[in-house]
């Protein structure tokens, strides 16, 4: 798996910037999160922070809040979308699946989530 760079600004800055469409679930001044255009569960969600930290690898102290506020964010809509349960995941680096250099937030439930 390779990181995608589309030009300076990586897919989900520009889906801040609205310079691209997507189905935007939650948005407020440090958060947006989006339906994953290629969902791996009934609910995928992408949880993503608006200043860009390029990996859980790369975070600093610093940003502990907007981090400890993406797993709230996810909370929230758990319960609006009324979800027994549900996968939290981030993917770290190239080698754990990670493709976008934008920290996000897997939310996947909607049923029996295996993997």
């Amino acid at each position: 798996m390779h990181v995608l760079y589309m030009s300076s600004q990586n897919i989900f800055e520009r889906i801040i910037a609205r310079e691209i469409p997507a189905i935007i679930e939650y948005e407020d001044d440090e958060v947006i999160a989006i339906k994953d255009i290629a969902p791996k569960a009934p609910i995928h969600i992408l949880i993503i922070p608006k200043k860009n930290i390029p990996s859980i690898a790369d975070a600093t102290l610093e940003d502990q809040n907007i981090l400890g506020k993406l797993l709230m964010v996810a909370q929230k809509i758990g319960k609006e979308k009324n979800l027994e349960g549900y996968k939290l995941l981030f993917n770290v680096g190239e080698k754990g699946g990670q493709v976008i250099p934008h920290v996000h937030l897997h939310l996947l439930g909607g049923g029996k989530i295996d993997f």
